[in-house]
């Protein structure tokens, strides 16, 4: 190829692009990098803006850094002025003043889509419980849920952000249930994800106005670093292809699952899941 020519993107060129909001994990397991390798295996381009840069390894977060929002902007400003954005992926965000940046964003983006999906990862601390924000994580993200299409909670960070509301006395599924309840007063869909249960099997649990659904997957030994980026991401890259909201968290477990289980070791601790794995495969 000639120095300097520029290729044209043709409709057999072009991928579906998600935009993407999270932290840079230097461990390589989490945060941007996990989100960007799992929306490329899933058939779709992550476009990175990193919101915070953290000092961590594959277990422990030991320092937090969150962007100047004026660099975020300008880089959001860069993007959304060129290229299509067919979905939104928001982990860590930062701070308030980023997380206000990312509404923003959302509201102009939906002026000429008002379906974009907007899929939000309430990652309100790291597995081992350490901060990854220096401001109330529930409160940064609360104008953030007002506007997600999907919120994709744990069953402890779904129990945090619904303030403990449930009654007393009830099931472990009726419990999940009513958090589901609240949790929808803001998202359309909510997925409450098992993995940090202790059944036998992770039961993973979407909630809809329309319809609801669960899926059991074999829960797998040892502990595992950026699941829960994987899998979001992994279910944005199908919302930006047009897939619907069931096929997009069906075919994105798959995805997840077959990560897990090919799981490697960087040193001792958590597992690093293998994202170049395909969906396909």
């Amino acid at each position: 190829m000639k120095q300097g020519m520029t290729l044209h993107a043709s409709s057999s060129m072009t991928r579906s692009c998600v935009l993407v909001f999270a932290g840079l994990d230097p461990s390589g397991g989490a945060g941007i990098q996990a989100d960007s390798q799992a929306i490329a295996a899933m058939g779709a381009h992550a476009l990175p803006i990193v919101t915070t840069l953290t000092v961590q390894d594959n277990d422990r977060v030991y320092g937090i850094t969150p962007v100047d929002p004026h660099i975020v902007q300008q880089q959001i400003a860069a993007l959304i002025n060129k290229i299509d954005i067919a979905a939104i992926k928001i982990g860590i965000v930062g701070s308030a003043a980023i997380a206000e940046l990312i509404v923003s964003c959302i509201n102009t983006l939906r002026r000429k889509t008002p379906q974009l999906p907007v899929v939000l990862d309430p990652v309100l601390a790291s597995g081992h419980g350490d901060d990854l924000t220096r401001e109330d994580a529930i409160q940064i993200i609360a104008p953030l849920r007002k506007i997600a299409t999907l919120i994709t909670p744990n069953t402890l960070e779904a129990h945090k952000l619904t303030n403990k509301l449930t009654e007393q006395h009830t099931s472990e599924t009726q419990s999940i249930e009513q958090q589901a309840d609240l949790l929808m007063q803001d998202s359309p869909h909510v997925l409450i994800k098992g993995g940090h249960a202790q059944d036998e099997n992770v039961i993973n649990r979407w909630f809809s106005q329309e319809q609801q659904r669960s899926w059991s997957w074999s829960r797998l030994q040892g502990e595992f670093h950026g699941s829960g980026c994987t899998l979001a991401s992994a279910i944005a890259a199908g919302l930006a292809q047009g897939w619907s909201m069931e096929m997009s968290l069906d075919k994105a477990q798959i995805y997840t699952q077959q990560a897990l289980e090919s799981a490697f070791a960087i040193a001792a601790g958590q597992l690093i899941p293998q994202h170049t794995l395909s969906e396909q495969a």
